[in-house]
């Protein structure tokens, strides 16, 4: 379900505005604008929605629009031009009045630079949000160290926030913010100005408050890697247009142009990239009970394989069958093939990731098989020369010409 729609919004920044609009809506660039006009067209034409709980991250370098896109949000910007729907209410047709109750109650934001109150102790700047809404102040005092004790603030609630190391006053603006209760929280490159050990550590523990507090969450990072960490969708931005919104694994596989594969190109792909991305859904399978040896063979033989996945009439995976083994028990005058099935077999699930399918890469070059986590069913199968390219960043040329053992010393 949808939490926030954002319709056509364009943000234009100079005093020529509806000429510049009406320039953008005839097709003319960013760049033409600016010569025509004057005016600099800071977000262009965003459509896109957030679902009720989701991680939602914007990034893009500096200059790309994403926080000017985020303030249009709760119209801490005013956007020239579309629409922000927050539980299908337009907030940008929302009075001063009415604006004024979103942004207390649904809607809390989370700025780079703290913003925090130097004068006031840990709990009196989490409060603070509390008191302008004139909740009496014992109320506010309970739910302000309720939130202190989930952001791991305790003992620190009598400090004045300028005592405070970069890494807790982060803590004291988040807690201010999720003291409100909001239903969205909007986060402006929180983590940027921190100490790069710090930063792993904040969103280390916003992934954990996450898990408990199922917020609607939309954060702004330059950082693909932390977009990635973080984001269950990402939409990336430049020139103030979104480019692609995709989860991480989307974006990484199928990039939309040559801007976001640069960006792409140098992150770890093997932590990304799971099983349902690389698996092949209909392997031909040997199945047990209905495909004797000689069915086997045969099918063996069409397919060019030597191994093959055996499964029960019913798609349960039940393990491997080889070739050198169906001919063993042929020869034996076996006409089933239950005493050439390798039972043993690691399987992996579609949610895990190349890197967690590692250690199934074996000497035999057999494929890993993707089963459904709670019947067992067989999914598909990931051949070992996919998960060496992902891991070792070699080409299929490369990774089909050198042995399995070689690219199994190159990995470890």
């Amino acid at each position: 379900m949808s939490k926030l729609n954002i319709e056509n919004l364009t943000l234009i920044f100079g005093k020529e505005k509806e000429e510049a609009l009406a320039l953008l809506k005839q097709g003319k660039t960013k760049a033409e604008i600016l010569k025509e006009t004057g005016c600099t067209v800071a977000v262009k034409n965003a459509n896109f929605h957030i679902d009720e709980g989701e991680f939602f991250v914007i990034m893009g370098l500096s200059g790309s629009g994403k926080s000017s896109l985020l303030r249009c949000l709760n119209r801490l910007i005013e956007p020239t031009s579309g629409n922000v729907i927050l539980n299908r209410v337009n907030i940008t047709s929302l009075g001063e009045l009415e604006l004024q109750q979103v942004r207390q109650k649904e809607m809390a934001m989370v700025f780079q630079n703290f913003g925090l109150l130097p004068h006031r102790s840990v709990i009196e700047n989490v409060a603070f949000g509390l008191e302008l809404q004139n909740i009496p102040e014992k109320e506010r005092q309970l739910k302000a160290q309720t939130i202190i004790d989930l952001v791991g603030l305790q003992g620190y609630e009598d400090q004045h926030t300028a005592a405070l190391s970069g890494g807790m006053q982060q803590r004291v603006g988040l807690a201010r913010a999720l003291a409100n209760d909001p239903e969205i929280l909007l986060m402006d490159e929180a983590f940027s100005a921190l100490d790069p050990l710090i930063r792993t550590q904040m969103q280390d523990e916003l992934i954990d408050l996450q898990k408990k507090m199922h917020k609607t969450i939309v954060f702004i990072t330059h950082d693909l890697d932390e977009a990635i960490r973080l984001g269950d969708r990402i939409a990336i931005m430049k020139d103030g247009e979104i480019i692609q919104i995709g989860t991480p694994e989307e974006i990484l596989t199928n990039p939309a142009t040559d801007y976001v594969s640069s960006f792409v190109e140098k992150v770890d792909r093997k932590s990304i990239i799971t099983a349902a991305s690389l698996m092949f859904e209909k392997p031909t399978v040997a199945i047990f009970r209905k495909d004797g040896v000689e069915g086997c063979l045969r099918k063996m033989r069409s397919s060019g394989l030597t191994s093959l996945p055996a499964v029960s009439v019913d798609k349960h995976f039940l393990g491997f069958v080889y070739l050198k083994d169906v001919l063993e028990i042929k020869a034996k005058g076996h006409h089933t093939i239950e005493d050439a099935i390798i039972k043993d077999v690691p399987v992996a699930y579609p949610e895990n990731t190349v890197e967690q399918m590692l250690p199934f890469i074996a000497e035999n070059g057999r494929a890993v098989p993707i089963v459904d986590k709670e019947t067992n069913i067989l999914l598909g199968i990931v051949a070992q020369t996919s998960l060496l390219i992902e891991t070792t960043g070699s080409s299929w040329e490369n990774v089909t010409g050198n042995s399995i053992a070689n690219l199994q010393k190159e990995i470890k």
